[in-house]
């Protein structure tokens, strides 16, 4: 799929089928995550690909914005190290994993925020890292609708030189 095509398209998913992910398919998520631009290539993440259904459920069970991550064949843990410029650039590598994950058929959504440090305890994290956020990854239970997104017109949100001049 081509890159403005995987954009246009991709959705949030919270349900999927039970079908393992390839390791490939992993692979290339997490590689895209860590060839992500950074600020000053600080690269102030880990990731921890989490595949164990127990432990998958257990996560869905501590992230309030994310039950359905139980039900995913695959999680990644994205996990910083806090420095001016860590949550937009950890942020920048969990959008490079989305859009990798659908360009190969599989959907995920960001989960998290907020109050994870009991994510910590469970994944053996040390105390000086942050868990920004829980990511599933599955293949979608039910159809996607691809393109049908529900977004304000471009020229409701887009100007051209100054703000209010028509992005035409």
């Amino acid at each position: 799929m081509e890159v403005f095509d995987v954009v246009c398209t991709a959705l949030a998913i919270r349900k999927y089928k039970d079908d393992p992910i390839p390791q490939d398919t992993i692979h290339r998520i997490v590689e895209a995550a860590r060839l992500t631009g950074n600020s000053e290539n600080a690269q102030p993440w880990h990731f921890i690909v989490v595949e164990d259904r127990d432990t998958l459920k257990k996560l869905g069970s501590l992230v309030r914005s994310g039950p359905y991550i139980s039900q995913a064949p695959l999680a990644v843990v994205v996990v910083i190290k806090e420095t001016k410029y860590a949550e937009s650039d950890a942020s920048r590598a969990i959008q490079s994993m989305i859009l990798t994950a659908w360009a190969e058929g599989v959907g995920s959504n960001w989960t998290g925020f907020y109050g994870l440090e009991r994510v910590n305890a469970l994944l053996d994290i040390p105390e000086d890292l942050q868990v920004l956020a829980v990511v599933p990854f599955g293949y979608p239970n039910q159809p996607t609708g691809k393109g049908r997104k529900r977004r304000k017109s471009l020229t409701e949100v887009a100007y051209r030189e100054k703000f209010g001049q028509p992005f035409e």
